[in-house]
């Protein structure tokens, strides 16, 4: 079985890079994609959805160096879900209200908005995709 998730948005954060203790890149950032429609009232309904996104090694290098917030994104990925129940990370924000992380593993990006020295795309290295969530 295969599982493959693509979507456009938009960076809600700035990117954030650490490194493992074995010293590999990994890269973290939001990503909002919207929707809208039209209810029974024929008013327009807008939905944001956001993804928390991981790229690693070389991938996430590459996306600290390119991305900033606002920065225009298509990514290719895998959801990540939450270990013990196999679906979305479900919370509860301080205001009482539920709230669920879609957490995505980067596999591919491509960069819309980008400009001549910036690349267009960038990939995973498939070696590293038995990197541990």
């Amino acid at each position: 079985m295969y599982q493959q998730i693509i979507l456009i948005g938009h960076l809600g954060t700035e990117p954030e890079m650490r490194y493992t203790p074995a010293g590999k890149a990994v890269t973290t950032f939001n990503v909002a994609t919207n929707d809208q429609y039209n209810n029974e009232k024929g008013e327009t309904v807008k939905v944001t959805t956001w993804f928390r996104c991981t790229a690693w090694g070389k991938l996430g290098e590459v996306c600290n160096q390119y991305l900033k917030k606002g920065s225009k994104v298509l990514i290719e990925g895998r959801l990540t879900p939450d270990k013990s129940t196999g679906r979305p990370r479900i919370w509860v924000r301080q205001d009482g209200t539920a709230a669920a992380d879609y957490e995505l593993k980067v596999l591919e990006i491509h960069f819309l908005d980008s400009k001549n020295n910036e690349p267009s795309i960038a990939q995973a290295d498939p070696a590293e995709d038995d990197i541990p969530y």
